[in-house]
């Protein structure tokens, strides 16, 4: 047999061997099979499952605004039994978004616009304060700067009627100009912003069709 036969053949030997060793490594795959799903995808599931609260454990959305043990945490409970959909994050998000709203409208005098949204007591003095500006002849120039804080600080809850109150204290920041009727201006400077602080109180009941929540106190 001469020489390059032979290496050829020892070279077809060591293919053949190499083949073998490799299948008894990687196995055989025989028609469709979906590919190996990284490890990451498996741990990170693994991981979302570890965080799923389970009946009974602490409900973040609640604690994280109000002690767990408190009066208020277990109003803040009794809402979500009564109307599963409703979560505390959400409601002030909204109640931050209703701060504003109301309260440049007020500080306009567009109170129709607000009517739907106020209690009666809290409609009938928001209107006195506009219209003792309108008799006086001034005049106001407002701009919202933003809010600066939003807490919650307390909740009520009626099982029996379903009524629900939280009261929410916010900081915002105003820049708010009052002109007499000539113009002249004898409060606030323009540009200049200035802190408010209120306490607000908003009502509904739950389970209710109307989605709504309406303000029914202020304070500071």
């Amino acid at each position: 047999m001469n020489s390059p036969l032979l290496q050829l053949l020892v070279l077809a030997g060591i293919a053949i061997f190499l083949i073998l060793r490799l299948k008894s490594v990687l196995g055989t795959r025989d028609g469709f099979e979906a590919p190996p799903q990284p490890r990451k995808s498996v741990e990170s599931s693994s991981r979302r499952q570890d965080f799923e609260v389970i009946e009974g454990g602490p409900d973040y959305d609640i604690s994280d605004h109000v002690a767990e043990d408190s009066d208020a945490a277990e109003a803040l409970s009794g809402m979500k039994r009564a109307e599963p959909s409703f979560t505390v994050s959400e409601f002030l998000q909204g109640a931050k978004q209703a701060y504003e709203w109301i309260l440049m409208a007020f500080e306009r005098g567009q109170m129709d616009e607000i009517a739907p949204f106020l209690s009666q007591d809290v409609f009938e003095a928001f209107s006195q304060v506009v219209d003792s500006r309108q008799e006086q002849g001034l005049s106001i120039e407002a701009d919202f700067a933003g809010v600066r804080e939003t807490s919650l600080v307390d909740a009520k809850f009626d099982e029996d009627t379903g009524r629900s109150e939280i009261t929410v204290r916010f900081v915002g920041e105003l820049v708010s100009v009052v002109r007499d009727a000539s113009g002249e201006i004898v409060e606030g400077k323009p540009g200049q912003s200035k802190r408010q602080k209120d306490s607000w109180t908003f009502e509904r009941v739950m389970g209710s069709d109307d989605p709504n929540w309406r303000l029914v106190a202020t304070g500071e």
